[in-house]
């Protein structure tokens, strides 16, 4: 799987989860995940930390989706937000 830039916010976003929270859940430094994040394409970099941030949001309940002919890639939950009463 190759993530994109796009997916990585929206996962992020989805897990309710600051740059910073991200970045010390994947223990990288805050300036990388703003660089990553600020691609709009397949991201670019070092594969080991764009592994640590794939494996930081998957642990965080994110399934991450490739695209195919008629669908971008994109994001999930892997179980439903609990709803609040």
């Amino acid at each position: 799987m190759r993530l994109t830039g796009p997916q990585l916010r929206a996962a992020r976003v989805l897990v309710g989860w600051s740059q910073a929270d991200l970045a010390s859940a994947a223990e990288l430094g805050l300036a990388t995940i703003q660089r990553l994040e600020a691609q709009n394409d397949v991201l670019r970099g070092m594969s080991e930390t764009i592994w640590k941030v794939q494996i930081a949001l998957e642990d965080a309940g994110i399934i991450f989706i490739d695209g195919d002919e008629t669908n971008g890639p994109g994001v999930r939950l892997s179980k439903p937000i609990p709803m609040a009463r």
